[in-house]
């Protein structure tokens, strides 16, 4: 049941402002052969034409506004698989669902394991895997606000379909059921402490194996998602892997700073806090090997969260000479990253779509909540 959203819905689709949507060229195409689909999602895919078999394949989960298309073009996902062979599997949120195309990370129905969208995009990545011979030790998944919160879902839900994720200007998984909640932990209020957060990030997959890598990105200027978001996921995700409070290693380079939390020589969880970005993907599409493009939540700010995630996930060659986190004797020990900084840092707040003025008031009170609430812009 969702009494609330559904009210809020219903109405926001009687008078939503048009041309939130950019247009932007479309790489993928629809994915068949889905078994399940409770949550009624589009499944879109993105698949290189020399593609091997046992290549990876990335789950990326646009935020509210978006479609899968832009979400690629924004990021540059397909660009970088093109050149690094690995598969974009790409769901895609349907108005029917929700009216300004969110991933529904608060409502209960959607975030089991079974029932709902987290179904269908488990779903998604099974027939990726059998029509594109996909290594299924080798998926992970990341996206941005409504869909970074849907990937700490996934995590959550589906531990044993992934084996690492990023949560890019996102939330924990289970710490909100229905719009209120919502809007309070999207404000950092109300946020379970993170021993109870990761008692139930563990109990979304029970009797599931495995517990994947997780990586946190957020802005420190970003007001829909506020900051607080990243520390409750950070606290949650060392729950989850056992992991002490302080970092393994600390480094920093122009406008972010990196945090990482290692056992036996791996980081399983680590974070990475940008400088004055609002609400977006870091991107840096004018370096020599850049990939994506600016615009609305893509945020050109010097560092390319595309490339860095890939080459942390192993899918670049840039692997081998991205420099590690010190050891733990060293874990106050600075470094600089000139490989995923290679530029002063360009900030490009996003493009926020606005109301006419003469909105009238009823409605004008409910697209304020949805605003603040990220589920429209």
């Amino acid at each position: 049941m969702r009494p609330i959203s559904d009210t809020i819905a219903r109405l926001s689709r009687m008078q939503m402002p048009q041309g939130s949507i950019q247009s932007v060229p479309d790489r993928l195409a629809d994915l068949p052969g889905v078994a399940r689909n409770p949550g009624a999602l589009r499944a879109r895919i993105y698949v290189p034409a020399d593609l091997a078999p046992g290549a990876a394949l990335v789950v990326a989960l646009h935020g509210c506004t978006q479609t899968a298309a832009g979400y690629d073009h924004g990021t540059g996902w397909s660009a970088l698989a093109d050149r690094e062979g690995f598969a974009v599997l790409f769901p895609e949120q349907q108005r029917s669902n929700n009216a300004n195309l969110c991933f529904n990370w608060f409502e209960s129905a959607d975030i089991a394991r079974t029932g709902g969208e987290a179904e269908s995009i488990a779903a998604m990545i099974d027939a990726a895997i059998a029509a594109h011979g996909i290594d299924p030790a080798r998926v992970f998944v990341t996206g941005l606000s409504a869909g970074g919160a849907m990937a700490a879902v996934m995590l959550a839900t589906w531990p044993d379909k992934l084996a690492g994720g990023a949560i890019i200007g996102g939330l924990p998984y289970g710490g909100a059921t229905g719009v209120p909640q919502a809007l309070d932990r999207m404000r950092g209020a109300g946020a379970p402490g993170d021993a109870a957060a990761a008692a139930t990030a563990r109990a979304a997959g029970a009797g599931a194996t495995g517990r994947p890598r997780v990586s946190v990105w957020h802005g420190t200027a970003d007001t829909t998602v506020v900051v607080a978001n990243l520390d409750r996921l950070i606290g949650q995700w060392r729950g989850v892997h056992g992991l002490p409070d302080a970092p393994t290693a600390t480094r920093s380079g122009t406008g972010w700073e990196h945090r990482s939390w290692d056992a036996d020589g791996v980081t399983l969880v680590e974070e990475w806090r940008i400088a004055g970005m609002g609400h977006g993907v870091p991107i840096d599409p004018g370096a020599t090997d850049g990939v994506g493009a600016a615009g609305p939540f893509m945020l050109d700010v010097g560092l390319s969260s595309t490339h860095a995630i890939a080459a942390s996930w192993g899918l670049t060659g840039e692997a081998a000479s991205t420099p590690r986190a010190e050891p733990a004797a060293a874990a106050a020990t600075t470094t600089t990253e000139p490989t995923l900084a290679p530029r002063p840092a360009r900030r490009l707040e996003p493009v926020v779509e606005t109301v006419p003025t003469e909105t009238p008031g009823v409605q004008q009170t409910i697209e304020r909540a949805l605003r603040a609430a990220g589920l429209m812009r």
